[in-house]
């Protein structure tokens, strides 16, 4: 499982059971639920931190590989990239 769907599973779950601990709570609906989201919020912090890493370095390898990659197609583009081979002044490979 990657680890932003069980970050997002874990922050849904620390939800639900902090709304469930104040549903018995004598008061609006609206303000139990906002509770509940601020309360799971804070809890997320410490209970989830492991997990929370893992996805941000899930992120950071994902946004470097991008980068790479958009480079990469920036220099073939450019012209500068050995691999890509000739190509004549209309952008079509030469076909020799």
């Amino acid at each position: 499982m990657s680890p932003a769907v069980k970050y997002t599973l874990g922050r849904i779950g620390l939800f639900v059971v902090v709304a469930l601990a104040l549903w018995p709570v004598d008061a609006n609906i609206f303000l139990k639920l906002m509770l509940a989201v601020a309360f799971s919020a804070a809890l997320a912090f410490f209970l989830l931190r492991g997990w929370r890493d893992e996805m941000a370095q899930q992120l950071a390898g994902a946004a470097e590989r991008r980068r790479t990659e958009k480079q990469r197609l920036r220099s073939a583009l450019a012209g500068e990239d050995d691999s890509a081979g000739p190509a004549t002044p209309d952008g079509a490979s030469d076909p020799r």
